[in-house]
């Protein structure tokens, strides 16, 4: 009898590509074969995302097509939006099985329940409920991984919706995290990017049980793991990048010099409103001390654009700070209302043409950070981790530092550190 074949498709952040990849495995465990997302499968597994509205709709339109292409097959949905919204993706034709925070690591015996044709079936609880901690890891051409270390958040930005979709803050024990890496060092990885919802807060347990473990000590432990080349941080509130992280990865010979680090807005009175638990003082002052121990260091930053109550004032702030900014690249957000947030009650809503302007002038002022940041080290002799996949006959590697090398492809330098003159 021919194996079931299954198909995964992820929207969203790095967490979720850790995830998939972990269900993956363990249905490939429980005998299936996996097959591409293009390709016809028996079933579909979308993680889904909810930052914003566009990832609400992609999801939507994936279900479509999938629809037309293979509409015996199982559609499954799991991730963020199918926490929050689990009656409203179900009520989207050809959608099987919901699964929500606490069974998404279910998935196996979930599919052996359903059948094509029955009506949706949905399998989630209260977030509240919600309260164990899930290792996962992405696992492509070896090169790279997402190490997943932490999960959940105890903040309460006005703006987000993720601690509804994920729960209370939960991680790892530093012993497990540090066989994890042991364990992808055999497997042939060279690098590991740490990543969490908000990874400095590392060291609660389950149910957000304090360990007297923190974040900086799990730093100090993968440093002195064998086998893996580069590790990173993936991203940092910095308001818990504490000087000590900052002093270590300055010394350290596999944390790599690059830092992102989420501002959010240049301006203190929209940081209020927001809801964050710092000021742009405190935010230089971070930017300040890591350039001070590595000029040479990336980093990266993530803003949103078009926040209630942002009038050009406060926008004009925020591109003048990160215009003045040492830093190497912007992630850009084009703020989207989502229910049962705070920012969705505020006055002073921002026209959507004006928020989508808003973006693009970031991401101008992006590409000229990046543009200066990659001259700034022309003619140095930095080490690229080429990686293994080939894309039209050319191969991509990052340096230390994140800058990306682009190169006619050679099979003999796959996941490998090789001298590059920039």
């Amino acid at each position: 009898m021919p194996r079931k074949t299954v198909a995964f498709h992820t929207l969203g952040c790095k967490l979720n590509y850790s995830e998939t990849s972990t269900l993956s495995r363990m249905l490939e465990q429980e005998g299936f074969v996996k097959k591409d997302f293009e390709d016809h499968a028996d079933v579909y597994v979308l993680n889904t995302c909810s930052v914003t509205e566009n990832a609400d709709k992609e999801c939507r339109q994936i279900v479509r097509r999938i629809q037309r292409k293979a509409p015996e097959s199982l559609v499954i949905i799991t991730g963020c939006y199918a926490q929050l919204k689990p009656k409203e993706i179900a009520s989207i034709p050809g959608v099987d099985l919901v699964l929500g925070a606490a069974e998404k690591f279910n998935i196996a015996e979930h599919i052996r329940e359903i059948s094509k044709g029955d009506s949706a079936k949905i399998c989630s609880c209260d977030i509240e409920e919600v309260s164990g901690f899930h290792s996962s890891y992405s696992l492509l051409d070896r090169t790279r991984t997402f190490l997943k270390v932490q999960d959940g958040c105890d903040y309460n930005c006005s703006f987000c919706t993720i601690p509804m979709a994920r729960g209370k803050s939960r991680s790892d024990s530093i012993s497990n995290v540090v066989r994890q890496a042991e364990a992808l060092a055999e497997k042939g990885v060279r690098e590991i990017v740490l990543t969490g919802v908000n990874l400095g807060d590392f060291g609660k347990g389950e149910h957000g049980n304090a360990r007297s473990e923190n974040f900086f000590q799990l730093v100090q432990a993968l440093d002195r793991v064998e086998g893996i080349d580069r590790l990173r941080i993936s991203s940092i509130e910095p308001n818990l990048l504490g000087n000590d992280i900052i002093s270590f990865v300055g010394e350290s010979r596999k944390f790599m010099p690059h830092f992102h680090i989420p501002l959010q807005s240049g301006s203190n009175r929209i940081l209020g409103l927001m809801r964050r638990r710092y000021r742009r003082e405190l935010y230089a002052q971070k930017v300040a001390q890591i350039k001070t121990l590595m000029p040479h260091c990336a980093i990266g930053v993530d803003v949103i654009v078009g926040f209630p109550g942002e009038t050009e004032i406060e926008f004009q702030e925020t591109f003048d700070f990160l215009h003045e900014l040492d830093v190497s690249y912007l992630h850009v957000f084009t703020y989207s209302e989502r229910d049962h947030t705070l920012a969705t009650t505020m006055d002073g809503v921002v026209p959507i043409n004006l928020r989508h302007d808003r973006n693009k002038m970031l991401r101008n002022l992006s590409y000229k950070k990046m543009q200066w940041f990659t001259k700034q080290h022309e003619g140095q002799i930095r080490k690229v981790l080429f990686e293994g996949h080939e894309k039209q006959q050319m191969m991509e590697g990052y340096t230390d530092n994140y800058i990306r090398v682009s190169t006619p492809f050679r099979p003999e330098w796959r996941n490998q550190l090789v001298d590059w003159r920039l």
